[in-house]
C-alpha cells in the first residue's frame, strides 16, 4: 500500500467538494480530493441549471418571517454574480418571467421581484420590469393566452456539470491530487487519542492507498450520514434527502430565450420551464427520498410536471420527453417531523467533531464557494492558526481578468473557424468548444487531425477530439462520464446519445477505461 502525507483529504468531488479542495489549495495546502465515481457524478451535475438567489426562498422568508432564508437569498445572489463574472463561458444571464392570472398577482410579484433586485446589489443583471400579455405572447408562443401579462427578472444559466469539473482541474493545477472512482474504506483513528491519523482508498482496480492526514473534510452530499458514522456510529442523523425530478421535451417552449416560472402548484412548490439547447427543461419536483431512490425520476413525479404543464401551456397537446434525470438534495433535518422537504431552508452547516472529521451539511449549488470558504474557517478553528493566503489561480478556461476572457473568446472564433471543418453546424460548434472548453478551446483542437473534429451529432456537436481529451486529460471513464457530464448530450437527447454510444466506448477500450451502459442514474 503507498502512502501519502496531506494536509487535507477531501471526500466527494461534487461542487461543495471541488470548491474546498480548490480554496484550499490556492492557500498553499496540500490536499487530495476523494471520490467513489466521477467529479461532479451526483447531485452537482443534476440541478435545474441556474444560479439564482431563490426566488421561491424570498417569499418563505416573508411568509415565515425566517431571516435565515432572506440571508440565503443575499449570500446566493452575491455568489450568483461572481461566477457570471469568473466563468462567463460557463454561465449567462437568463431572462425569465412570472406570468400572472390577474392584476393582484402582478403587483405581489413586482414587489417581490423589486426586492429581489435590492438584494442583488451591484452585482444586480438586469432590473426586474412588468410584461404585457401581448409581449408574453411574443415571447412564449404557447403560454395561455388569456393571462395578464407578467413580471420579468433576470438569473443565471449554467453547465453545471462542467463548472465542478473545472474547478477541480484548477484545484489540480494548484497542487491537488484527484483520484476518481475510489471508494474510502475507512477513516483510522488513533486509539488513545480518539483523533484521525489517515484514509485508506481503494480504486476499481483494488489498487489501495494511505492517505497520512489529522484532517478530514466530508463533502459527500447526501450521503454524508454515513461517512459521520464510519468515526462515530452513534451520531444521528443530520440530512433528509430530497429528490428532484426533471425533463427535457423535444418542443421548444421558450423560441426567444426568456424562461418562465411557474409560481404556484397546489402543493406550494415552484416549477421552471427553461431554454436548453433548442428544448425545453422543465424542473423540479421536491419529494423526500431513500438514498437508494435519489437518481431515479418516477413516473408519477414526470406525469406531475406535464400536468402542470399543460396547465400554463394549454395547447401543448402530447410533449415528447426526450431526457429525464432526478437529482437529490441533502438538507439539513428539521426539528419538526412535519415540515415538508420544499420548505426547509437550502442552508448548510459546517460540523467539526473531535476526532477531526469536518462535515459540510447541507447548502445549493450556487454558494458551493461560500461553503468552502467556511469550511476552512472551520479547518483554521481545529488547528488553532490561520491559513495562508489565497493565490491568484483562475479558473481553467478563463483569464484573470473576466473582460479580457470575453474579448479572447470573440477574437478565438475567428481562428476556430479556420481549424474546423467548413459543415452547417460550425458556427454551433465554435459555441459549443467555446462554452465547454473556454479560452482554451482552440489549443485543444488545432493540435489534432481534422478527421476528428467532425461533428458527431447535430443536437450537440460533439467530436472526437473531445472525447480523446475528455478521457486523456479530464478523468472520463466511463460512456456517462463523456456524455452526460463532459458533454450534456444525453440531457438533451438520450437517443441521440445512445446512437454515438458505440463511438464513445471504442475510445474507452483503446484508453483502457470503465465500459457500462449508458445511464443516467449512475
Amino acid at each position: 500500500m503507498s502512502k501519502n502525507i496531506v494536509d487535507l483529504v477531501v471526500i466527494g468531488a461534487g461542487a461543495s467538494g471541488a470548491s474546498i479542495a480548490y480554496e484550499a489549495s490556492i492557500r498553499g495546502l496540500k490536499v487530495a480530493l476523494i471520490d467513489s465515481g466521477d467529479i461532479s457524478g451526483g447531485t452537482s451535475c443534476r440541478s435545474t441549471k441556474l444560479l439564482h438567489g431563490g426566488v421561491r426562498y424570498l417569499e418563505l422568508a416573508f411568509k415565515q418571517l425566517n431571516i435565515d432564508q432572506l440571508k440565503l437569498v443575499r449570500e446566493a445572489l452575491l455568489e450568483r454574480g461572481y461566477w457570471l463574472s469568473k466563468a462567463p463561458f460557463l454561465a449567462k444571464p437568463l431572462e425569465l418571467t412570472l406570468p400572472s392570472r390577474n392584476y393582484f398577482d402582478k403587483v405581489y410579484y413586482r414587489v417581490g421581484l423589486g426586492l429581489y433586485d435590492a438584494l442583488s446589489g451591484k452585482q444586480r443583471i438586469c432590473p426586474s420590469r412588468l410584461i404585457s400579455d401581448k409581449e408574453l405572447q411574443k415571447n412564449i408562443p404557447l403560454l395561455d393566452n388569456s393571462l395578464n401579462g407578467g413580471v420579468s427578472y433576470s438569473d443565471g444559466q449554467f453547465n453545471d456539470a462542467r463548472l465542478n469539473l473545472l474547478i477541480a482541474l484548477t484545484a489540480e493545477k494548484a497542487g491537488a491530487t484527484i483520484r476518481t472512482y475510489t471508494e474510502v474504506v475507512s477513516i483510522e483513528l488513533n486509539r488513545a487519542t480518539n483523533k484521525i491519523t489517515g484514509v485508506i482508498s481503494k480504486d476499481i482496480s483494488g489498487k489501495e492507498e494511505f492517505w497520512e492526514t489529522n484532517l478530514v473534510v466530508n463533502a459527500t452530499g447526501i450521503k454524508a450520514d454515513s461517512l459521520r458514522r464510519m468515526v462515530d456510529n452513534s451520531l444521528e442523523k443530520k440530512i433528509m434527502i430530497s429528490r428532484g425530478t426533471h425533463i427535457v421535451l423535444e418542443q421548444n417552449l421558450c423560441p426567444k430565450k426568456m424562461g418562465v416560472l411557474i409560481p404556484s402548484t397546489e402543493d406550494g412548490r415552484v416549477l421552471f420551464v427553461l431554454p436548453f439547447f433548442n428544448r425545453t427543461l422543465i424542473g423540479t419536483t421536491d419529494q423526500e427520498c431513500k438514498t437508494s431512490d435519489s437518481f431515479k425520476p418516477s413516473d408519477s413525479e414526470k406525469k406531475y410536471l406535464i400536468k402542470y404543464l399543460k396547465m400554463w401551456f394549454p395547447s401543448l397537446g402530447d410533449p415528447k420527453i426526450k431526457s429525464s434525470w432526478a437529482g437529490a438534495r441533502p438538507l439539513i433535518k428539521s426539528d419538526s417531523n412535519s415540515i415538508n422537504s420544499s420548505r426547509l431552508v437550502r442552508e448548510h452547516i459546517i460540523e467539526t467533531l473531535p476526532c477531526g472529521l469536518i462535515s459540510a451539511l447541507g447548502g445549493k449549488w450556487t454558494t458551493c464557494r461560500t461553503i468552502a470558504k467556511d469550511t476552512l474557517r472551520a479547518v483554521e478553528i481545529y488547528l488553532n492558526k490561520s491559513i495562508p493566503n489565497a493565490k491568484d489561480c483562475p479558473l481553467i478556461g478563463s483569464n484573470k481578468n473576466y473582460r479580457e476572457t470575453r474579448n479572447d473568446l470573440l477574437k478565438q472564433r475567428k481562428e476556430l473557424k479556420e481549424y474546423l471543418p467548413d459543415t452547417k453546424m460550425i458556427n454551433q460548434q465554435i459555441e459549443h468548444l467555446q462554452q465547454k472548453y473556454g479560452v482554451e478551446a482552440i489549443n485543444i483542437i488545432k493540435s489534432t487531425p481534422q478527421e476528428k473534429r467532425t461533428p458527431l451529432s447535430e443536437v450537440i456537436p460533439i467530436c472526437q477530439t473531445e472525447i480523446e481529451h475528455d478521457i486523456k486529460n479530464e478523468y472520463a471513464r466511463t460512456p456517462t462520464d463523456i456524455l452526460a457530464r463532459r458533454s450534456r448530450l444525453a440531457m438533451v437527447d438520450i437517443d441521440e446519445a445512445q446512437r454515438i454510444l458505440p463511438i464513445v466506448q471504442q475510445e474507452l477500450v483503446k484508453s483502457s477505461q470503465q465500459i457500462e451502459e449508458l445511464n443516467l442514474e449512475n
